[in-house]
Order: C-alpha cells, then structure tokens, then sequence
C-alpha cells in the first residue's frame, strides 16, 4: 500500500505543473507537431484528439491550478456510528492505491486524468497510445520534475512505454500491484481491457448522444442546440449522433427541411428513416442497426416519433447510456423524459456537449462513466476514492 502524500506535498505538486505547462508552452507545441507530422492515419476525429494547441494547454493549466484548490477527497467521513456497546465506528474515504489510465492520442489525459488520480492520493500507470508517444513522454518529464523538486519519488508517476501485446501481458499478470483500470477510448480499447483486466474496469468514453424535439419545442433552440451537439467538436463522447422530432410538431416537414439546410452548411452527412427521408430527400439508413453506433465524425441520423413514450423507448433501445437531450417548455413533459431516459446525464433545452467534468464544476474528469458502479457520468476528484472502516474498542468482544 502506498503511503499517502499529504495535502500540502499533492497541491505544491499540482501546483508546480501549472508553471511548468505554462513555461515549456511552445516546446509541448513543437514536440506534439512532431506527433502530429509522424500519425499517418485518415481518422479526422483521431487527429483532433492528437492536437495540443495553445486552448488545450490552457486548459491543462486551469485544471492543475482548479485540481491544487479543491478540498482533500481523502479521509472524509462519511458515516458515523456508536454501537450499543461502545464501540465507535466511522466510514471515511481512502485512496485506491495505483491507477492505470489506458488512452488513446490525447496528451491532454496525460495531466488531466493524471492529475486527478494524484490529487485523490493514488500512483498512476498511464499507458498512452503510440501516435501520441513523444507529447506524452514530454509530459510526463514534466511531472517528474514537479515530483523531484519536492523531494518525491517519480514512481508516483510511470509511463508505460507498452506495445499492444506487452500491454495485454501486463493486464493479464501485472508486474505491480493495481488498484483500478481506466480506459479512455474507443470501444474496442475498452473491450481489450475488460477482457484482460484482472482487477476492476470504469468503463468510459462511449458516446450516441441523442436529442429528442417534442411538439412543445421552442424549434430555433432545438436548432442551435443540434448544430452545437454535432459540429463544435466531432471527436468527443459528448458529441451528439442521434436526433429524433416528434411528428406532432405542425408542420414538422418545414422544420426538417431547415435543419436539413444548417447541418449541410457544415458538410455534415445525414442520413434518415424512411419518414424523414421522404419528407426531404435526403439518403434512408440501410439498417436500424446504424441507431447503435457512435459516429465521431460529421454524421447524424434523424428519425421521426409519433410520441414521447416511443422517443423513450427508442433512445434506451439505442443510446450509449451516456447523454440525451430534450427540447420543450413543457417542463412535466421533461420530468417524465429525464426521470425515464437511462443515460448518465439527461438534459432540457440544453447540449449534450456540456457532459464533462469540468463542465459540471468538478475541476476536470478522470473519465465519463457509462457503468452504474461505483460512480456514474463524469469521474471527478470526489468520485476518485474508496473507502474504509475505522473501528475503535476499548476491548469490546462480539
């Protein structure tokens, strides 16, 4: 077990990296170029995940410096009982001990989520993908010395330098001891460490976000809402796939007809079910079997509902559990829909883009969460920990 860093050691840390992304600002832009000259790949949303510009280092900044300011999550006391016969017994929160954060081409985890797993008082493992190698290591350098200059060890921090099978022996037979695997990714990355993981998985990053547009909708709202969800960042969990209109809209027609114009401003590909794509000649999905997937792309398939009983029934059928939106004034129409709708966080009148930890005033996220143990949605430092018993007796026998 690790021993715990105090408060004061994790915040000067956190502090410190602060300073250091700020100072080696253009050297973590000019490695990352290197990054992105070497990644040879055609997935645009990729590529995007890839990129460290001055807006990303920014936010990294901002979520050391919020990270170094938040109250302890370890030692909380959560539960508090004296026993008939005198015992005292009391629930506080505990560290998990080591983290292992698989991800794929984003830098930005490298501090984020390492952040928060070290301010929660655990070790980190971080296994980053091989097309963002040289922005990673140069990160990490960065922590080393945070560490060093505090007089810590730099074990609290390891990059694993891991192809895909020495990573897949690791998980199988780890080398050290782990507590707890994240994996930030794709489905397939999150199916590979399910399936090897000998110790326990939060499961994260699967997105399919859907809005539904009730005939209570303020329709220029649901418009803007729907060209934020889908355009502003393709290659996140919280961007938006799925739309679904209530065919008791009046003229819902006319509606589709326009969104059908803003979406192809933005050379989006649409495509929808067979009402939708009668009412405005726009390509028929093939299967329903596309309502499944997650795009990460400029890609929306828009279908038609009759109620908002079959707008719930369809969204649970095919999201991903992570976030749905409805758009109405109707406010007793929104409480059945977000009380009935199984995603991690459900909407009114508002982006599915604002499911993140930072977003919902955590100070960052490790991961968004679509499991319902031990935490659900966004993964933030207070979610970060476990807990444990503490028992004291003068004596007491049972």
């Amino acid at each position: 077990m690790n021993t715990l860093l105090s408060i004061e050691k994790r915040n000067a840390v956190l502090n410190r990296m602060a300073e250091l992304l700020e100072q080696e600002r253009a050297n973590i832009k000019s490695t990352n170029q290197q990054d992105m000259t070497n990644y040879s790949g055609e997935d645009l949303a990729m590529e995007k995940r890839l990129l460290v510009d001055d807006a990303k280092i920014n936010g990294m900044i901002l979520s050391m410096q919020q990270l170094a300011s938040q109250e302890d999550p370890v030692g909380v006391e959560r539960f508090h009982f004296v026993h008939d016969n005198g015992l005292k017994i009391t629930n506080k929160t505990a560290a998990f001990g080591t983290i292992m954060i698989i991800y794929e081409s984003r830098p930005d985890v490298t501090v984020e989520a390492g952040g928060i797993a070290f301010k929660s008082g655990n070790k980190i493992l971080l296994k980053g993908g091989k097309e963002s190698l040289l922005s990673n290591l140069k990160i990490v350098s960065l922590w080393h010395q945070a560490l060093e200059e505090h007089n810590i060890s730099t074990d609290w921090v390891k990059y694993l330098n891991y192809n895909r099978a020495e990573t897949q022996a690791f998980l199988e037979n780890p080398t050290q001891r782990v507590d707890l695997i994240v994996p930030r990714g794709g489905e397939q990355l999150i199916a590979f460490t399910k399936k090897h993981a000998t110790c326990p998985v939060i499961v994260s990053g699967r997105g399919n976000n859907f809005v539904y547009i009730s005939k209570d909708a303020n329709l220029q709202k649901a418009l803007d809402i729907i060209i934020n969800g889908k355009t502003t960042n393709i290659g996140v969990c919280n961007a938006l796939d799925k739309v679904l209109i209530d065919s008791n809209i009046e003229n819902w027609e006319d509606f589709a007809a326009k969104l059908v114009d803003e979406l192809q401003k933005y050379k989006v590909e649409i495509l929808g079910d067979e009402q939708f794509s009668k009412a405005t000649n726009i390509p028929q999905i093939e299967s329903d079997l596309i309502w499944y997937e997650e795009f990460l792309n400029y890609k929306i398939v828009i279908g038609i509902v009759d109620s908002n009983d079959e707008a719930i029934a369809k969204i649970n059928k095919y999201s991903g559990g992570h976030s749905a939106s409805i758009i109405t004034v109707n406010d007793e129409v929104a409480k059945k829909f977000m009380e009935q709708v199984d995603c991690a966080a459900v909407y009114q009148n508002a982006s599915t883009r604002f499911t993140d930890g930072g977003q919902f005033g955590l100070g960052g996220e490790l991961a968004i969460s679509t499991d319902k143990l031990h935490q659900r949605g966004p993964i933030g430092l207070q979610h970060l920990v476990t807990n444990k018993w503490y028992i004291y007796g003068e004596g007491q026998v049972r």
